[in-house]
């Protein structure tokens, strides 16, 4: 009985929808206090950020936007340590930053209330960010360009970014398979000079039993 294929188009939406991964979540913050978030990324690729930092008033009871209110974000290569971003900005901004590096890296925000260390707030921040998207093209002149061209283009930035997530996990196998071969080849000499060090205690054994048997001969 023949079963009826998927048509390739939507196979090839379906993976196109799972390239760009998005997060979203909010947290708490106090003042002078720092949250960090770590996040794989492969090399090249683009990380848009997307905060909104609500302040606790006290006298409203609730979270209210207060235009003082700023929030420094901080994005770190953990392997090499490099400094990608650091940038101060309003409570409701963003931030974008593209990967030099494939690996893991870093994103810390925190508040950035002002002036006195004395300050204390509590803050509810609201942080979305998107991977694997890119910036639109500002000095590419669009006005005629039509949907379905700028369709197409958006989906073959998708696949590059498949494309690069693939290569990424190449290079990891590489890697690994490196570090195995590595240690299977120590092994493989470890067992050897085991072996050498046994033969030459049979050696020895041998010929201090050839010399005992000797003296004993001659007495």
């Amino acid at each position: 009985m023949a079963h009826p294929r998927r048509p390739p188009l939507l196979s090839l939406c379906l993976l196109l929808v799972f390239a760009a991964a998005a997060n979203a979540l909010h947290f708490y913050l106090d003042t002078n206090e720092k949250r960090c978030f770590i996040e794989e990324l492969p090399t090249d690729t683009v990380v848009e950020g997307h905060y909104r930092a609500l302040e606790w008033s006290e006298t409203e009871q609730k979270y209210i936007e207060n235009p003082n209110l700023g929030i420094l974000v901080e994005v770190d290569e953990l392997e090499t340590g490099h400094n990608v971003v650091k940038t101060r900005g309003p409570s409701d901004g963003r931030f974008t930053f593209t990967s030099h590096d494939s690996g893991d890296h870093s994103i810390c925000l925190s508040s950035n209330y002002g002036t006195s260390w004395f300050t204390s707030t509590h803050i509810r921040l609201y942080l979305d960010i998107v991977v694997g998207s890119t910036k639109p093209d500002t000095e590419h002149d669009r006005s005629h360009v039509s949907e379905l061209s700028q369709k197409l283009r958006d989906l073959n930035m998708k696949l590059e970014d498949v494309r690069r997530e693939q290569q990424y996990q190449r290079e990891r196998e590489a890697a690994f398979r490196d570090l195995s071969e590595s240690t299977n080849s120590r092994a493989v000499w470890y067992t050897l000079a085991q072996i050498g060090v046994l033969i030459a205690t049979c050696v020895w054994q041998l010929r201090h039993l050839r010399r005992f048997f000797e003296d004993r001969k001659m007495h």
